[in-house]
């Protein structure tokens, strides 16, 4: 077992990294929630496995536990839902100190942390991810929102959980699609914050593959203490925390243009990262060679690096219209001097951006 520790003053919570631990989250729980009703909203598919046991285990501590179905995908990452979610909570007599579990992916765990930062002005909250995705990245630091047509993760709040508890059994019957969106994250940690981290994962990106306990431990674990870490130092974003969006501007972009439909959330990362690595190179910031072992890294797990040809590159420019690291007609890029480092820029102009997207279409 791995415990990391985001420290945060009265708001500070452990992630917990424990293998065939779900029949025990209750127990866990209780250690640092005082209330008797919790929620958890989860997929149908992910009932009996998974938030069943939860909820069993809730109940011998003598809670009451209630199971709330909402359907999974992007694209249910809407106010609609929430609307949805605020209905059936007021049914069921949810109040203040009630707990909310979010037992799924990055999208449930956004979507029921912001319906707990919000539903009677807030309740308390943690999260149960069962996708690498959310483990490494979405369940960790408070963000919590929905998407609008035109943008992605436009309303939200921060709204840390009480604990964030982490079964890295679960990834077991995760489809592999998802599995390497979870090691596109788990690559851009090593990319922005630790060098020595981005050697384990190349040299174990087939282990993790094969989803062998010991890398999946690995990668976890050290993926949640470079975000613990961040987060801690940078709670709102305001300054080092921004990091954590290496790839995100042209990543969300190429979500929004394409319906949320063709690519999933790490694919389109694993795209913006080459093209902000690119960005860099054009820039002076980033040595040439560090893209082409990026690329070769984000292959080797299956991960797409080319830029589609048919989305032109003035679209996506125009998505990243309504990013919210945008300040005026510049744009707020993360870009890499060497693996292991990151900064922050705000010297990116629309016209760079275009450029970028065009040497990055011509690469194969």
């Amino acid at each position: 077992m791995s415990e990391i520790r985001v420290e945060l003053g009265k708001r500070s919570y452990t992630i917990r990294v424990e293998p065939d631990s779900l029949g025990r989250a209750g127990e866990t729980l209780k250690e640092c929630w005082l209330g008797r009703c919790a929620f958890l909203f989860t997929h149908p598919a992910l009932v009996e496995p998974y938030a069943q046991p939860v909820a069993n285990n809730l109940r011998d501590q003598g809670c009451e536990a209630f199971i709330i179905e909402t359907p999974a995908g992007e694209r249910f990452k809407t106010m609609r839902t929430v609307l949805r979610l605020y209905q059936r909570l007021a049914e069921m007599g949810a109040d203040r100190s009630s707990l909310i579990i979010s037992v799924g992916g990055g999208v449930l765990g956004d979507v029921a942390g912001f319906v707990a930062a919000t539903y009677m002005r807030g309740t308390a909250f943690a999260q149960v991810p069962t996708t690498l995705l959310a483990q490494v990245d979405a369940s960790i630091g408070g963000k919590v929102g929905v998407d609008l047509p035109f943008a992605k993760n436009m309303v939200g709040a921060f709204h840390q959980p009480v604990a964030v508890l982490i079964d890295p059994m679960t990834l077991k019957t995760l489809p592999l699609r998802e599995l390497r969106c979870g090691i596109a994250e788990v690559i851009k940690y090593g990319i922005i914050a630790s060098e020595s981290f981005y050697g384990e994962i190349k040299s174990t990106i087939r282990p993790l593959l094969r989803r062998e306990p010991s890398a999946l431990q690995g990668a976890i674990a050290g993926s949640c203490k470079i975000k613990a870490n961040i987060v801690a130092e940078d709670e709102t974003e305001q300054g080092r925390r921004a990091i954590l969006n290496f790839g995100h501007t042209v990543g969300h972009a190429l979500e929004v243009v394409t319906g949320y439909r063709r690519y999933k959330h790490g694919e389109a990362v694993a795209i913006g990262m080459i093209t902000a690595l690119i960005i860099g190179e054009m820039v002076g910031t980033t040595p040439v060679g560090i893209r082409e072992d990026v690329a070769l890294l984000l292959q080797s797990a299956g991960l797409p690096v080319e830029f589609p040809l048919d989305i032109p590159a003035e679209a996506v420019s125009q998505a990243t219209r309504m990013d919210k690291k945008r300040v005026a007609d510049r744009m707020r890029f993360i870009l890499v001097p060497k693996i292991g480092e990151a900064i922050v820029t705000s010297e990116v102009t629309v016209e760079i951006l275009r450029e970028a997207i065009r040497r990055h279409q011509c690469v194969k």
